[in-house]
């Protein structure tokens, strides 16, 4: 393996890391947002929303861009625009403001998950065997690093504008250096054109299950804050620990998810991944205190971890040319990132935001039921197909 091959595999995972960082940052201050600007939880969800309506917007513009530049050109602009729009966040003086700069957020934010888990995919090939997993881990690490830091910061009675410029400003560099370290990945004119083509059935159940996973992933990253701080009486201190423990719980499923998925199949895994949050999550939602809500964080992130990965990585398998594929499953599954907010935010203020959380518990089962499907899909995933055969004979 070259030395370069090794750099650009490092280069992808710390981009992971950079992006998680800056994702992490603004969701572990949605509290100190509040308390800025004097917003109930509801208008929270609007601007939560502005910020996935921007993300999503990005990424349905991005797939030609992508064909013509790469995701080495895309990210050495849009990796810097990304630090550089978090620091609009924290300097919004009102609302409307807020709203705006959570969009142009969304924006850039959306621009880099896509770009870098392209480059992941360049790299991955290259390597000849499954990486993304571990790169993935990587946005763990980054957003555990978003949250202690944030709760050092308000610790410290660092203010959320200071704060946010202080992690914008020592990104910029970090982009610089990491945009030497891409490789160039080369797109064919089929895979430019393969969005305008109808994907497998295969494709849409797995964006599906996407959905599913990521919207309990924003449940968590957009709520769980509050949650903890207003419903459970948690100091923000505190409330700020759910979403890094939650990403340490999403670390440890990560970095052991390619083993599991080995010895007991992507489908399998999936099906049991997507009960267990549906339990994990429960204890959350019917925690007495902040510490066991805390604790439950932890096996909700192992639970839900390798759900995401998985499909996208079944999904890359179901066509010739898995770009399009990819992009698909994963427009769907920021679907399910856009809209978590806006159902959390709806049905906190028509019951309670204890009855809200339920939500994640009911996707949960629903991920469950929905792998059930996968062998029976049409145009399945060679690996499903596998699976499938050699379960059969057992099961008779």
């Amino acid at each position: 393996m070259t030395r370069a091959l090794r750099t650009a595999r490092w280069g992808a995972i710390l981009t992971f890391v950079l992006g998680g960082l800056l994702c992490g940052t603004f969701t572990v201050r949605i509290p100190a947002l509040t308390d800025k600007l004097g917003i109930p939880e509801s208008s929270v969800g609007l601007a939560l929303l502005a910020w996935g309506l921007g993300a999503l917007l990005a990424m349905q513009s991005m797939r030609g861009i992508m064909a013509r530049a790469g995701s080495r050109g895309v990210l050495r602009v849009a990796a810097p625009l990304c630090a550089a729009t978090l620091l609009l966040v924290g300097l919004a003086p009102s609302f409307p403001l807020l709203v705006g700069a959570a969009f142009v957020f969304g924006m850039a934010f959306g621009t880099v998950d896509i770009a870098m888990n392209a480059q992941g995919s360049t790299v991955e090939r290259a390597y000849g065997r499954p990486l993304m997993s571990g790169m993935h881990a990587g946005w763990c690490v980054g957003a555990i690093s978003a949250g202690l830091v944030g709760t050092a910061a308000i610790a410290a009675g660092l203010s959320l504008t200071a704060h946010l410029a202080i992690v914008a400003v020592l990104a910029l560099p970090v982009s610089a250096v990491l945009s030497r370290t891409y490789l160039t990945d080369r797109v064919t004119a089929e895979e430019a054109r393969g969005p305008r083509r109808r994907m497998p059935g295969i494709v849409y159940l797995l964006g599906a299950i996407t959905f599913g996973a990521f919207m309990v992933e924003g449940v968590v990253a957009d709520w769980n804050g509050l949650f903890l701080r207003d419903t459970l009486m948690a100091p923000e201190s505190l409330a700020a620990l759910g979403y890094p423990i939650f990403e340490a719980g999403m670390l440890l499923g990560r970095l052991s998810g390619d083993r599991l998925r080995m010895r007991f199949g992507a489908a399998g895994l999936m099906g049991f991944s997507g009960l267990a949050t549906a339990a994990t999550f429960t204890v959350v939602v019917v925690a007495p205190s902040a510490v066991v809500a805390l604790s439950a964080m932890l096996f909700v992130g192992i639970a839900v971890a390798t759900i995401s990965p998985m499909a996208m990585s079944l999904a890359g398998t179901a066509t010739d040319t898995p770009g399009p594929a990819i992009a698909q499953a994963g427009a769907m599954g920021y679907a399910g990132l856009l809209l978590g907010p806006v159902v959390i935010g709806f049905l906190s203020g028509a019951t309670s935001l204890r009855v809200a959380m339920v939500t994640a518990v009911v996707l949960g089962i629903l991920i469950a039921v929905a792998t059930r499907f996968l062998a029976r899909a049409r145009t399945a995933p060679a690996e499903i197909r596998v699976e499938t055969e050699e379960r059969l004979p057992v099961a008779a």
